[in-house]
């Protein structure tokens, strides 16, 4: 398990909620993790709560659990090394229809945004997020068992000591709760490639 008590706020939201095995936050409208692509602006002001480590090969899993209100709120599990070089993975809100389950790397000051649509009805996704030093591997889950890739990548800056943990924001003017519960931190579970 992930000792919850030594996990650091990086922009600690106005409320949220902290027990033994589980972290509740409540977003604030107009936060945001996103740098300059293709939108031109650039938004640095989500609450992140991560960990510290210099292991070079572990696997951090989270099952995130959320109430959207509104267009681009999400939650998730992130990597956050500074304004400039971080990764995250949630489900943003769209609409009454779909959301985008997806993940975001941004490297030097630049972010990408991968995506593929899932229903409006899913409210819970189990996040995993692998190191292998400087590159990555996301997995995602409905049912906490089977974990399908999301996405490989590599952070430029995120080779030495990282943070990493979960975030949640709303981009609009939204506010909805988000639930980070089973949070587990394992030896690498992503396979060396043969």
């Amino acid at each position: 398990m992930v000792d919850i008590s030594l996990m650091e706020w990086i922009r600690a939201p106005k409320n949220y909620k902290i027990s033994k095995d589980k972290i509740e936050i409540f977003t604030e409208p107009k936060t945001d993790l996103w740098q300059r692509t293709y939108y031109g602006f650039r938004n640095d002001n989500a609450p992140v709560l991560q960990s510290v480590t210099d292991e070079k090969y572990f696997s951090f899993t989270v099952k995130a659990s959320y109430d959207y209100k509104r267009r681009f709120d999400q939650c998730g599990v992130v990597v956050y090394l500074d304004g400039e070089n971080w990764l995250k993975a949630s489900v943003e809100y769209e609409n009454g229809t779909m959301q985008r389950l997806g993940s975001v790397v941004t490297n030097h000051g630049y972010s990408d945004w991968a995506t593929v649509d899932v229903d409006a009805a899913v409210n819970t996704v189990w996040y995993r997020l692998s190191r292998r030093e400087y590159d990555y591997c996301i997995e995602c889950s409905f049912d906490g068992v089977n974990f399908k890739q999301m996405r490989i990548c590599h952070l430029s800056e995120g080779g030495g000591e990282i943070r990493f943990g979960i975030y949640a924001c709303s981009p609009e003017q939204s506010s909805f709760k988000a639930v980070f519960t089973e949070m587990e931190l394992t030896e690498c579970k992503w396979p060396a490639h043969k």
